[in-house]
C-alpha cells in the first residue's frame, strides 16, 4: 500500500495521501493552513510541527533546536510521511485564515468610507468625484412591435432602444442571446430588462430577460493583497455599498511574498492550486454577502477587481513567471472583455470582470485606483502616495505627469521573517512604549487580546522606542553593554524580551533580535531610498512636495512620529501626511461606480511612467546611505534629536489629519 493516513492534532482532521508527502502538503489537503513563508523551501522555520506517532523522513534543519527534535519537533515542509502517524500542530504555526474580526476590519478599511470611519455603517453613499455612471447597466424597456412600416431585425430594435439611453456606441452580444432573442421579445409582449456593460469604447449586451429587473442590479470590487483580500457589495441603482467583507488571502500558504508565489505557479498544478486559492475566497465572500444582504446571485451582473500585477495574473490562471525574469515584463497590464465565468467568479453567469488596469510588472491596479481615489492625477500641486507592504509603491506627480517606482522591502512590514512577527491580526502588538530607565514594556494589541507577536506597526513603535532609551544603536545593533533582564543572548543572537512568555500564559517569549532589526532596517531603508531617488530624479526636492499620501492596512496604524524616526519616510511637517486607507478598494469601487471614473484610471495607467530602481547607479548609493537609523546624513531628520548619543529624542506623536 502507498497510502498512509495522517491525523492532525488538535483538530483530529484525518487525511489519506501518498507515502513520501511532506506534511505542509498533507496538512493543506486536509484544509489546514501553516505558517509557511517561505513557500516550502524550509528556510523560514515557521511551519514546526511535534511528529506524535508514526514513521518521517525529515531533513536537518538549523531551525529546530535540539531539545525540540528530542520531542518529535520537525519542519512540515520538510519532513515526508513514511507511515500512519498523528501530527500535533502548535498555534503559533497556524495561518489564521478566517474572516477578520470586527477590529481588523476597522483597521483595514479606515479610511474607504467617507467622510465616516465607522464600518458599521454599510450603506454609506460614497463622495461625489465622477458622475454615476456605471459599467453595467439595466434598462427596462418596452419596445415598439414590427409591423410593415418598421421592419427592423429584433437585435436592432432592442440596439435601437439601448443606444437611446446610452448614445451612439457600438453594441454587440453574444450568440446565446441571439438564439433565443427572437422567441423572448414575443412571448414577453416586446417589453425586456437589457443589461449592458460598457467594454472600452464599445458596450455589450450581456442579457435580456422578459421581466422588469432594472431595480435589481448589483456589483463586487476587491482588493486583492498578497496578505489580504478586502470586498464590497455595491448597489449599482443607487451608488450605495451594502456589506464589506475581509480574510486573508490563501496563497500565503504557498509563500508570504510575490516572488516566492512566481517561484510557486512553475511548480506541477502551482498555477493552478494558487489561482483556486484566491477565486475561492472571493466565491466564499460573494456568497456571504449576498446571504447576508439577501441579495440574488443572478442580480450580480458584474465584478471589479484592484491587485498588484501579480495577484492579477494568478487570479486570471496567466503565467506570471516572466514578471521576474529580465526585462521585467507582464503577459497584460489591460486585460478588458472578460467574463466573469471565465475567472471561476461565481455570479451572473453573463456577468463581465473589469480588472484595473496596471503599469509594469511591479506596480499594479491597486496603484492605479490609489491614484484615482486620492485625486493625483488632478493635482494642481506636487503629491507622493507610498503604499507600504510587502513591496512598496510609490507614485510621485500631478495633473501634469506621474512617475512611479516599486522598492522590494520583503515581508518584513507584514510580519513575516521575525522571529515573532505577525500579521495586523487580534492579538498582534501594534503599539509599544518602553521606559527608558527600568526598560518595561507597555503596548497595545490588536482587539486588545493577549499578545501573540508584533505586526508592523508594532516593530516600527519598538525600535524607536528602543532608539530612544539606547538599547538599539544608530547601527541597527542591541547593546551588549546594557544590563536589564530583556537583554539576553538568543539563537538569532542578541535579543531584547518584549513580552515573558510566563506572564501571558505563552509557549515562547516575544522578542525583538539582531537578525529582526537587519530585516527592519533592509526593508526601511528600501522604502525611503526609493522615495528619495524617485524625488531626485525628477530634479526636485522632498520639499517641494504638498502632500503624502500613505495607503494600505499598515497605513492606517502607522505612527507618523515612529515612521520618521526610524527613517521609513521623509521629516516633514506632520500635517503634510494623510492616510487613505485602502485606497486600492475605494479606487476600484469608483471605477465601477462611473465610466468617466473608469476612463480617467485606464489614462492614468497608461500614463504613469514606470522608473525601474536597479537601472540607476544612484540607487545603492542611496540605500547604502539609509541602512542606518534614521539615516547616515542627519540633516534630512532635524526633528530626530539626540542627547549624549542615547538615542533619538522623538517629538510628541502628532495626529495626522484624518483619512479622506
Amino acid at each position: 500500500m502507498n497510502k498512509v493516513v495522517v491525523t492532525f492534532l488538535p483538530d483530529d482532521k484525518k487525511v489519506v495521501v501518498e507515502k513520501g508527502t511532506n506534511l505542509l502538503s498533507a496538512a493543506l489537503s486536509a484544509h489546514i493552513h501553516l505558517n509557511s513563508s517561505c513557500g516550502g523551501d524550509g528556510v523560514c522555520g515557521k511551519c514546526r510541527v511535534f511528529v506524535k506517532t508514526g514513521a518521517v523522513h525529515a531533513e536537518p534543519s538549523g531551525r529546530i533546536r535540539p531539545e525540540e527534535r528530542r520531542i518529535g519537533a520537525h519542519l512540515a515542509c520538510q519532513t515526508l510521511v513514511e507511515s500512519d502517524c498523528v501530527v500535533e500542530i502548535p498555534p503559533e504555526s497556524r495561518l489564521d485564515m478566517s474572516v477578520l474580526s470586527k477590529e481588523e476590519l476597522a483597521l483595514r478599511l479606515r479610511g474607504i468610507y467617507a467622510p465616516s470611519e465607522d464600518v458599521q455603517e454599510a450603506a454609506r453613499p460614497v463622495r461625489e468625484d465622477f458622475a454615476f455612471q456605471p459599467l453595467v447597466e439595466k434598462f427596462y424597456i418596452q419596445l415598439p412591435a414590427p409591423d410593415f412600416n418598421d421592419k427592423l431585425s429584433d437585435l436592432e430594435r432592442v440596439e435601437r432602444a439601448v443606444q437611446e439611453k446610452i448614445g451612439d456606441v457600438p453594441l454587440h452580444t453574444g450568440l446565446a442571446n441571439l438564439r433565443r432573442l427572437g422567441e423572448l421579445l414575443r412571448t414577453s409582449s416586446w417589453n425586456v430588462t437589457v443589461t449592458v456593460a460598457a467594454k472600452g469604447p464599445a458596450f455589450e449586451i450581456l442579457a435580456i430577460e422578459p421581466q422588469d429587473t432594472s431595480e435589481k442590479n448589483f456589483g463586487l470590487v476587491f482588493d486583492i493583497g498578497t496578505t489580504t483580500i478586502t470586498g464590497q457589495l455595491v448597489d449599482l441603482k443607487k451608488k450605495e455599498i451594502l456589506g464589506t467583507k475581509a480574510t486573508y488571502n490563501r496563497q500565503a500558504t504557498f509563500g508570504s511574498d510575490i516572488i516566492t508565489r512566481i517561484i510557486y505557479a512553475q511548480a506541477p498544478d502551482g498555477l493552478e492550486k494558487l489561482h483556486h486559492a484566491v477565486v475561492d475566497v472571493l466565491n466564499e465572500m460573494t456568497e456571504a454577502l449576498t446571504d447576508e444582504c439577501r441579495v440574488d446571485l443572478n442580480d450580480v451582473t458584474c465584478a471589479c477587481v484592484a491587485g498588484n500585477t501579480t495577484m492579477i495574473h494568478l487570479l486570471l490562471r496567466i503565467d506570471p513567471s516572466h514578471i521576474r525574469k529580465e526585462p521585467y515584463v507582464p503577459t497584460a497590464n489591460f486585460i478588458s472583455g472578460l467574463k466573469a465565468a471565465e475567472a471561476g467568479l461565481k455570479i451572473n453567469p453573463h456577468g463581465a470582470l473589469y480588472c484595473v488596469p496596471g503599469v509594469s510588472s511591479y506596480v499594479g491596479g491597486d496603484i492605479s485606483a490609489g491614484v484615482l481615489s486620492c485625486g493625483l492625477f488632478r493635482s494642481a500641486d506636487l503629491q507622493l502616495l507610498i503604499d507600504i507592504g510587502t513591496n512598496g509603491e510609490i507614485v510621485l506627480g500631478n495633473a501634469e505627469w506621474l512617475i512611479s517606482c516599486a522598492a522590494s522591502a520583503g515581508p518584513a512590514f507584514e510580519g513575516s521573517g521575525m522571529k515573532s512577527g505577525l500579521r495586523a491580526v487580534k492579538g498582534a502588538i501594534q503599539g509599544v512604549s518602553v521606559d527608558r530607565k527600568s526598560l518595561d514594556v507597555t503596548y497595545t494589541t490588536i482587539g486588545g487580546d493577549t499578545p501573540r507577536g508584533l505586526c508592523g506597526s508594532g516593530y516600527i513603535d519598538l525600535v524607536t522606542q528602543l532608539l530612544g532609551a539606547g538599547v538599539v544603536d544608530k547601527n541597527g545593533k542591541l547593546n551588549r553593554n546594557k544590563t536589564s533582564k530583556r537583554l539576553r543572548p538568543g539563537d538569532a543572537g542578541y535579543e531584547f524580551v518584549v513580552v515573558f512568555a510566563d506572564e501571558k500564559g505563552l509557549a515562547e517569549d516575544i522578542v525583538l533580535t539582531d537578525a529582526d532589526l537587519d530585516n527592519f532596517k533592509r526593508a526601511k531603508a528600501a522604502i525611503y531610498s526609493a522615495v528619495s531617488l524617485l524625488i531626485r530624479h525628477m530634479g526636485l526636492s522632498v520639499q517641494d512636495i504638498r502632500n503624502i499620501f500613505i495607503a494600505g492596512g499598515f497605513g492606517t496604524s502607522l505612527n507618523v512620529e515612529s515612521a520618521v524616526a526610524t527613517g521609513l519616510i521623509p521629516d516633514l511637517p506632520r500635517d503634510k501626511y494623510v492616510f487613505v486607507g485602502n485606497s486600492s478598494l475605494a479606487g476600484a469601487r469608483e471605477y465601477l461606480f462611473s465610466r468617466r471614473a473608469a476612463g480617467a484610471c485606464d489614462k492614468i495607467a497608461a500614463n504613469i511612467t514606470y522608473f525601474e530602481l536597479s537601472t540607476d547607479a544612484a540607487y545603492m548609493d542611496e540605500y547604502m546611505a539609509a541602512l542606518f537609523f534614521p539615516h547616515t546624513d542627519m540633516t534630512r531628520f532635524p526633528s530626530v534629536k539626540y542627547e549624549k548619543d542615547e538615542g533619538p529624542v522623538i517629538p510628541s506623536a502628532l495626529k495626522p489629519r484624518p483619512c479622506l
